[in-house]
């Protein structure tokens, strides 16, 4: 499969892994909810192979939405704002980034953060101890050239226009327009120690009970899940195992070397956490090789891992 279009740099995205994922969910979703979207990296990938016939797309961050809802909705838009700024910072990159970044605090307008994100260190976002977006700029670049951020941009309008709902609203909302039946959610929540910090990868963190209960009542309504939720990097464990009583299948996804561990001259892998719940499994293709290697896990009343390759 080609490269996939994606206009929003961002750190932490399943880009990488978002083939892996999808290769596990079954092929008639109805609506793929993501009550954590970020960039909605997975979405379009679905999208892109006709995994799922709908989206929804949920943030806390709202300028993020803000700025997915212009992608989907008002490609033009949104590529011309950026193709301004983006000629306007030349001849004094590092000054006007630090004037975006005062205006993008005060007024959290989409395509100032859309700029932000291209420039920034690594497309790694931070935020301080107020909410304000703190990352500094990757001096050596001026950002991506405007002609390749509207060709990505148009790109992911034509896979998602018509047929995407956008909101901004606390995870647990989500459940209300929820189908088990026919809908799946895929969740990438912010991991355990990457917010709350004094520079927090997230504008807001997520309470690991909170979660659970979240997990608990899909689990009741029978609803058809994937987590990403931590991992590994090297021998370094991030974050605590989720609950056995959840009954959910944990896969393991090899996701490549460690872009940080590469910049300081290490060889570290980074391995990502998936966990499945128990009705996806019921409704996954036992005809895959894969599927079987997990349905032959199923019967454990242990939290199991399998690699995933």
């Amino acid at each position: 499969m080609k490269r996939m279009p994606q206009p929003i740099p961002y750190q932490g995205s399943k880009r990488n892994i978002a083939a892996q994922i999808l290769s596990i969910l079954p092929s008639d979703i109805d609506t793929l909810i993501e009550p954590f979207a970020g960039s909605a990296t997975v979405s379009i990938r679905a999208a892109y192979a006709g995994a799922a016939q709908f989206f929804h797309f949920n943030d806390l961050n709202s300028p993020l939405m803000d700025l997915l809802n212009l992608i989907v909705n008002e490609p033009d838009r949104i590529a011309t704002d950026y193709e301004r700024l983006w000629h306007q910072q030349l001849g004094r990159e590092r000054d006007f980034y630090d004037e975006v970044r005062v205006r993008f605090n005060a007024a959290s307008r989409p395509d100032l953060l859309l700029y932000l994100l291209a420039r920034c260190v690594k497309a790694s976002v931070r935020y301080n101890t107020e909410g304000e977006f703190n990352q500094s700029p990757d001096n050596r670049r001026k950002g991506r050239r405007p002609q390749s951020m509207r060709e990505d941009i148009f790109a992911v309008s034509r896979l998602l226009k018509g047929r995407t709902r956008i909101t901004s609203c606390d995870f647990t909302s989500t459940i209300g327009i929820l189908n088990p039946s026919t809908d799946l959610l895929y969740m990438d929540p912010p991991y355990q120690g990457t917010s709350g910090g004094r520079d927090s990868r997230y504008c807001s963190g997520v309470d690991l009970a909170a979660l659970i209960g979240f997990l608990k009542e899909l689990n009741a309504r029978d609803a058809m899940f994937v987590l990403s939720y931590d991992g590994r990097k090297g021998s370094k464990a991030y974050g605590r195992m989720l609950p056995v009583e959840l009954n959910l299948v944990h896969v393991i996804i090899e996701a490549g070397r460690s872009t940080q561990s590469t910049l300081l001259g290490r060889r570290d892998v980074t391995f990502e956490s998936l966990y499945l719940s128990a009705p996806l499994i019921e409704r996954i293709d036992s005809a895959s090789e894969k599927i079987e290697k997990l349905a032959r896990w199923k019967s454990s009343s242990m939290q199991l891992e399998l690699t995933l390759e």
